[in-house]
């Protein structure tokens, strides 16, 4: 997934590459069914061939079984507290290790990648300090539709042809998406934590099947993250504790999408104008040198999406966020957090012409709406 909220990440692999690899442009997707997939079994011929056609940008398979690695990763990642107030974590932490957890039948995990590559600079607008920055995965459509809908569609075709039971998920399951897409060849967690990809970088949207039929796996993927700390360096709130390690508490897109209260003061002004997630540390990835821009017409970005000026995103009252926002994945966060994101950027601005917008909010119904508004028109006035 995106960056939205992160899986535990791995830890350090021992004996990884000095990252010259990343000179050698891989395939940009799958190669096409046939020689040594056909005598792999007819199965996964056919189902890679449907994937394809739906649009799915890399298929791969794994044993729907993760070592004990994972589990003992999450709950350090637990321990530490770096899931910050997502709770969900911890209450499906026994299960969420083991996809057999979730379906005892289980026995292969058919692991699909989408492609959203930008074909535009996304850290642009961020230096445009009376604009907002909304991640670029954001600016379109909500990809949970979409690609929940190919794997239903994909699903319904193992399940047809192949007389398979199948279950589907994408990003709200307690799946381990990211270390099952290492264990099917689809990339690897990165520095960043989040999946690269070889041929996409690091713009994709996971998803996952899980069927009861045996289907012969792909050879995990190794780490070729190297010597590179691009991604950690790029962080503008210090979220990474280490490399492979992820403080969510910390994270711009735990903050401004997860959290619902105040943002410690702290790092209010590292929040810059990035009012949706954040796009910093995925963009410095060297491996999207070989990415190419998606051509998903869902996901192009909206107008009022492409750098918006905050003094419009200020006003907006719940019904008008509601309009603004209908299927876009921004809807789910509601107005007030919404709202109090741009007043966070709003202060962030060093504009004193954006002050009487923060000074009409400081009397908000929302108190933590309220708070934003008081602390953006202070910054404002010094």
């Amino acid at each position: 997934m995106v960056c939205s909220t992160p899986s535990p990440p791995p830890p350090p692999p021992p004996g990884v590459g000095s990252g010259d690899e990343k000179r050698e442009r891989p395939a940009a997707s799958p190669p096409p069914p046939g020689g040594r997939d056909r005598e792999r079994g007819a199965p996964r011929t056919r189902i890679v061939e449907r994937a394809l056609a739906l649009g799915f940008d890399a298929i791969g398979f794994a044993p729907a079984l993760l070592g004990p690695e994972a589990g003992e990763r999450l709950r350090a990642f637990l321990a530490a507290g770096h899931h910050g107030s997502m709770g969900w974590m911890a209450d499906t932490a026994d299960r969420r290790p083991q996809p057999r957890a979730m379906w005892a039948q289980a026995r292969t995990a058919i692991c699909l990648a989408v492609n959203y590559g930008p074909d535009f600079d996304p850290l642009e607008s961020l230096a445009r300090p009376d604009r907002a920055t909304v991640s670029c995965y954001a600016q379109g459509r909500d990809y949970h539709d979409l690609v929940k809908g190919r794997l239903k569609q994909l699903a319904g075709f193992v399940a047809g042809k192949l007389g398979a039971q199948v279950k589907v998920f994408v990003d709200t399951a307690p799946v381990m998406e990211k270390p099952l897409a290492q264990a099917a060849g689809l990339g690897w967690q990165g520095k960043h934590t989040n999946l690269v990809s070889r041929a996409l970088g690091s713009w994709t949207f996971l998803g996952e099947i899980l069927t009861d039929i045996e289907i012969p796996p792909d050879a995990p993927e190794t780490d070729h993250c190297g010597s590179c700390r691009a991604c950690l360096d790029a962080c503008p709130t210090d979220a990474f504790p280490a490399p492979y390690r992820l403080d969510a508490r910390r994270c711009v897109s735990y903050l401004t999408i997860e959290h619902a209260g105040p943002v410690d003061e702290a790092l209010r002004p590292k929040l810059g104008n990035r009012i949706y997630g954040c796009d910093d540390c995925l963009a410095a990835c060297p491996w999207n040198k070989f990415a190419r821009a998606h051509a998903e017409p869902a996901f192009a970005p909206r107008a009022a999406l492409t750098a918006p000026r905050l003094a419009d995103l200020a006003t907006l009252d719940d019904a008008a966020f509601r309009a603004a926002f209908s299927g876009s994945p921004i809807k789910r966060i509601g107005r007030n957090r919404f709202v109090r994101n741009v007043l966070y950027a709003i202060g962030n601005s060093a504009d004193p012409g954006l002050t009487p917008v923060a000074a009409r909010l400081v009397d908000d119904p929302d108190p933590v709406v309220a708070d934003a508004a008081r602390w953006a028109a202070a910054r404002l006035r010094r």
